[in-house]
């Protein structure tokens, strides 16, 4: 052990296994990456928890868009996460944002009840939020245990100098997890620069469709798929242990 954690965001049971394989320390398991993630289903999660011998966090997410929540919304988060709950998952990832861009806590409170004693992350939801120092109060008294986040920036690279800013705010009292457009040439820089321990990353990669035949008029629904490169895990698990 390093010191430093890897987390690779999987969308499917093949790419779960690839993270494990490379090398990573934590999967967060979702489906439809190129949406920012959402929710995988029931069958789904039984499978990779099943498959995998590290610890399976997933992704509570009802919708692509923005964080505001109706109620209808905020039941299906919460079933989701009771679903993680009877699963054994070892932890959910989720975000609630009030219409003027805070944390909404009363709103984020019963999906932490509901997850047990399931570790809880804050998700990027938390770089929508007008003003991050106070979002990351909000989101140690609720009492998640990480929050993933760019720094507000369009890249972790990018938010570098406020996720170290963060990481000092937080002083242990949470995870500074920094995530979006991190792989192997850049995570030793990042984490030097923001004294960050833990590092998420999508280490995806496309793969050809193995079809032989497909409709010439339905050209979008010909394609292969966006999937775990088991390869770049290695490279960036490898890339953190390098640190001294």
């Amino acid at each position: 052990m390093t010191g430093r954690l890897l987390e690779v965001a999987a969308n499917s049971l093949a790419s779960a296994l690839a993270a494990q394989a490379g090398g990573a320390d934590r999967v967060e398991l979702c489906t439809g990456l190129e949406l920012g993630g959402l929710t995988p289903s029931a069958a789904l999660i039984a499978q990779v928890r099943e498959r995998l011998s590290i610890p399976v966090y997933v992704l509570i997410r009802p919708r692509a868009g923005d964080f505001l929540y109706g109620e209808d919304e905020l039941i299906t988060m919460q079933r989701d996460i009771e679903t993680c709950l009877s699963l054994g998952c070892d932890g959910v990832v989720f975000g609630v944002l009030d219409a003027d861009g805070r944390v909404d806590v009363p709103r984020c409170r019963p999906l932490l009840e509901a997850a047990g004693g399931m570790g809880v992350t804050f998700h990027r939801a938390f770089d929508m939020t007008r003003d991050l120092s106070q979002a990351l109060e909000d989101v140690v008294a609720l009492g998640a245990e990480r929050v993933l986040t760019s720094g507000g920036g369009v890249s972790a690279t990018a938010g570098a100098m406020v996720i170290r800013q963060l990481v000092a705010q937080a002083a242990g009292r949470i995870v500074v997890m920094p995530g979006a457009g991190i792989n192997a040439a850049n995570v030793v820089d990042l984490a030097r620069n923001t004294h960050a321990t833990e590092f998420h990353a999508s280490a995806k990669a496309s793969h050809s469709s193995a079809m032989r035949w497909s409709n010439p008029c339905l050209p979008d629904m010909a394609g292969g798929e966006i999937r775990t490169d088991e390869r770049e895990v290695r490279a960036l698990a490898g890339a953190l242990a390098s640190i001294a």
